[in-house]
This record gives C-alpha cells, structure tokens and sequence, in this order.
C-alpha cells in the first residue's frame, strides 16, 4: 500500500512540475508562431555576396 501512495505522489510531482513548465512557456511566447516555421524551409535562402579575395603581389 505504501508504494502506491509513493507513485501516485511522484507522478502527481512530476506532472504539475510539467504543467508549471508549460504554463511558463504559454506565457513567454513559446507557442506564439506556429505557422512560420513550417513553411521556412518551403523559401529559398538568399545567397550572400561573398566578398573579393585580395592577393598579395
């Protein structure tokens, strides 16, 4: 009997830490942009110039 009180006590404790911890995120805007970065990877880069290599005479 005690071991069920143990688990069921531990796993209470590590859901609520989970629930704080996404509360945490709702609030810090964690969750705001779901649409960008799925389609991110749909766009080109663009290429950076690359700068002219001086060589020494």
């Amino acid at each position: 009997m005690l071991i069920i009180v143990l688990l069921i006590s531990i796993s209470l404790t590590i859901a609520i830490v989970f629930l704080i911890a996404f509360i945490w995120g709702m609030r810090n805007g964690q969750f705001d942009d779901t649409y960008g970065p799925s389609v991110r990877m749909l766009f080109e880069d663009k290429k950076k110039k690359e700068m002219p290599v001086k060589k020494d005479a």
